[in-house]
């Protein structure tokens, strides 16, 4: 694929917008939240809104929307968009919440006992309300995309 190809690809360059501007915006979401910048966002798996959410969902949305909502590969599309979304608010979100209870005993014994340990990451995965508005991101840049393309 030459980079004429992939800039004329839409589902993709829908995907990939959706995923760069739900990485961008959760850092003002989270200051917003909490006053400090958390420019590490940018790079991290987790928070509002879910990017892995925007880029199934802006990919599937510009297929069916360049290619038809009743071709095959808008089928796979919508197929592997639940399996992501899914994920990310079942299975991530619950090694979350392991990693939270552990954290919590690792202080626990810190109080008595020095522990020398790296805290785990508490937020791998997405809250439903998280992933829907990862949903909703990745609808509308497609949507931008294919009037914009028409």
């Amino acid at each position: 694929m030459t980079l004429s190809g992939i800039f004329s690809n839409y589902a993709l360059l829908a995907g990939l917008i959706a995923w760069a501007i739900a990485q961008i915006i959760k850092v003002p979401l989270e200051y917003l939240q909490t006053r400090t910048w958390n420019w590490a966002l940018l790079l991290r798996a987790g928070g509002m809104p879910s990017s892995h959410s925007a880029l199934v969902t802006g990919v599937a949305h510009a297929i069916g929307l360049f290619y038809g909502f009743d071709t095959p590969q808008f089928a796979l599309s919508v197929a592997i968009t639940m399996v992501v979304v899914y994920d990310s608010t079942g299975i991530r979100r619950q090694a979350g919440i392991h990693a939270a209870l552990i954290n919590a005993m690792i202080n626990d014994l810190a109080h008595g006992h020095p522990l020398k340990g790296e805290q785990l990451r508490e937020v791998l995965g997405h809250t439903p309300l998280e992933a829907v508005g990862g949903v909703i991101l990745g609808l509308l840049v497609a949507q931008i995309a294919w009037f914009l393309s028409n």
